[in-house]
């Protein structure tokens, strides 16, 4: 199979100066990364656990016993872990936001801590709960050593809550609208005067914004005396930088400029802040070498930001050597592959993660429907800009930290499963993850069998000892352990799988890069499947699932010169059946990944 192995593979055998090169050389699409928040992976510094902040837990934001507070994850744990990352076979981490944040918001007795890193005081330094900024430069570069990438989650949209309005101390200001809070008018359009010859937010060009000078528009904005200096870099902290309209719905004209949840949204419209986020983004690259950006609320943006800001941070990491960084933004659906690919067409971001992805295979084998969802998911993959080439750098994933665990979709699909049945399900999907188009991304945790009890917070669990009670009470799949012991095993079945996916991902430029095709597909739980060809020369691998609960043995079309084959995963019919066809015999849940000799175009 020596024709399969692309050049990338040879990099662990490199020196470090050889290795760095073929690491950067490395196209987008032939990664496979593992996200983690890094307050929840491994404490390798106790010491900064409280951020080096006084008090309790209400101003330092540390307990470990609650599930929405710090519990002591940092840089130095991640660095004593690279070993486990790299076996599991990952070629790029997507590290959570280590930017520094507002240790604690909310109000009485809905107060929780900024461990997820989505509410941002000081853009320039790593959060001392996770430890330095020479922390992180160690971090990267021991990552690096080894030839893992490393991408940032960056947050553009908005920063931590501290501007306040006047009008609405003690609740959420609902949103106020342009047409009925204009610009030009103070409190609503029956006020008086102010920002006279603003054109509005459309007209996003320096001179329109330097007549925009008073913030009063829609509600009185003010900042509590003890953060007037807060934010980092200082300019972040006028409020002539933000909308001020009060709470997004998430709709409409609200979805991009209103508050996320109270957090201070900034006015992205304005030149001056695309700027100083250019500055700011473009600064972590050159210091610290980052090879892409995974961007939060990537939708609640304008569109023009981002047609700026792509461009600038690909143009400023080229400069600094980095020719293959990759930008990927959230765009939260349920699966509207058409929303996804508007945000490639119009906003011009490079990437989006694959929404789409998740919610077919979750549809498919967390539940009952139709193989046929996968490969209606497939044939949209012409809408993205660059159409199906640019499909193969889509991000790929089936759990995060904000939808949850795929095994606790599948646990809630099939209550009355076994857990023989939960974990074969668990592992197809990943399994779909590892073989199919895109750029997998496992999430940490799903590789121990975690099963979390839903979304966001309860599904951020702790890889090391957790004390978190509504964690270690869950039931984990493939092992006896619970999250109240550190889970780390290189033995758990879904590691293990996951592992010997990932050895033939790499190993196999039709898998790790190749353009697919669906093969077959059913109305009904079933058979799936598809060719991968080899960019370079053509060759075939034919990649096909089993999402029933029963055996299957089907003809499926191959290219008619596909003679015979060679089992990558599972076991493949040694020849083919005739010109264009092989037999494929799966179990209930199975998989196999076969290579087909001759049958390259």
């Amino acid at each position: 199979m020596k024709h399969l192995l692309p050049l990338f593979l040879l990099a662990a055998a490199l020196p470090a100066a050889g290795q760095q090169e073929a690491m950067r050389a490395r196209p987008a699409e032939a990664e496979i990364l593992y996200f983690m928040l890094p307050d929840r992976f491994e404490n390798g510094d106790p010491s900064n656990d409280k951020g080096g902040l006084k008090g309790d837990r209400l101003t330092h934001g540390f307990d470990p016993s609650h599930k929405g507070f710090f519990h002591g994850g940092d840089l130095k744990g991640l660095v004593q872990r690279l070993d486990y990352i790299q076996s599991l076979g990952a070629t790029a981490i997507w590290l959570g936001p280590i930017y520094k944040n507002k240790a604690v918001q909310g109000g009485p007795g809905q107060e929780s801590a900024g461990y997820h890193g989505y509410w941002i005081t000081d853009f320039t330094q790593v959060d001392p709960h996770f430890g330095t900024n020479d922390e992180m430069k160690a971090f990267v570069d021991a990552a690096h050593a080894r030839g893992i990438k490393v991408y940032l989650d960056i947050i553009t949209n908005h920063t931590a809550d501290v501007i306040q309005y006047r009008e609405c101390p003690e609740s959420a200001c609902v949103y106020r609208s342009r047409a009925d809070y204009p610009y030009q008018r103070k409190g609503g359009v029956k006020g008086t005067t102010i920002n006279e010859g603003f054109l509005g937010d459309q007209v996003q060009v320096a001179e329109n914004f330097e007549k925009l000078t008073d913030p009063n528009y829609a509600y009185t904005p003010w900042v509590p005396a003890a953060e007037k200096s807060v934010k980092v870099p200082a300019w972040l902290n006028d409020p002539i930088w933000y909308h001020n309209r009060g709470n997004t719905t998430f709709r409409n004209e609200s979805s991009t400029m209103g508050d996320f949840v109270g957090l201070d949204d900034l006015m992205t419209e304005n030149p001056r802040v695309l700027r100083g986020f250019v500055d700011i983004y473009g600064s972590w690259i050159d210091k610290f070498g980052i090879d892409g950006f995974r961007i939060d609320t990537a939708r609640h943006v304008n569109p023009e930001f981002w047609q700026g800001f792509s461009t600038a941070m690909i143009e400023r990491a080229k400069a600094r050597g980095i020719p293959n960084f990759h930008i990927f933004g959230e765009v939260a659906n349920e699966g509207d592959a058409g929303d996804l690919a508007v945000h490639t067409r119009v906003h011009k971001l490079p990437s989006v993660l694959d929404f789409g992805f998740r919610a077919a295979v979750q549809h498919t084998v967390a539940g009952s429907k139709g193989t046929d969802t996968l490969a209606a998911l497939f044939d949209r993959d012409a809408l993205y800009e660059g159409g199906a080439e640019a499909a193969l750098r889509l991000p790929t994933f089936i759990s995060n930290h904000d939808h949850g665990r795929f095994s606790t979709d599948v646990r809630k699909g099939f209550p009355k499963a076994g857990d023989a049945e939960l974990l074969a399900r668990v592992r197809l999907g990943h399994a779909m993850l590892m073989l199919l188009r895109g750029v997998p991304t496992v999430y940490s945790g799903d590789e121990q069998g975690f099963v979390g009890d839903g979304n966001d917070q309860d599904s951020r669990e702790d890889m090391f000892a957790s004390k978190v009670a509504v964690y270690n009470d869950n039931r984990l799949l493939g092992t006896r352990k619970t999250t109240a012991e550190a889970n780390f095993d290189t033995a758990h079945p879904l590691y293990a799988e996951i592992a010997k996916l990932a050895t033939v991902r790499r190993g196999s430029a039709a898998l790790s890069r190749g353009r697919q095709v669906t093969r077959a597909y059913d109305e009904k739980p079933g058979l799936f499947a598809v060719s991968r060809f080899d960019p370079a020369t053509g060759g075939e691998v034919l990649v096909a699932f089993n999402t029933s609960d029963k055996p299957i043995t089907r003809q499926v079309e191959v290219e008619v010169g596909a003679k015979t084959f060679t089992a990558l995963v599972g076991t493949c019919s040694p020849t083919a059946a005739a010109p264009g066809s092989v037999t494929v015999t799966l179990p209930a849940f199975g998989y196999v990944a076969c290579v087909a000799d001759g049958g390259g175009r």
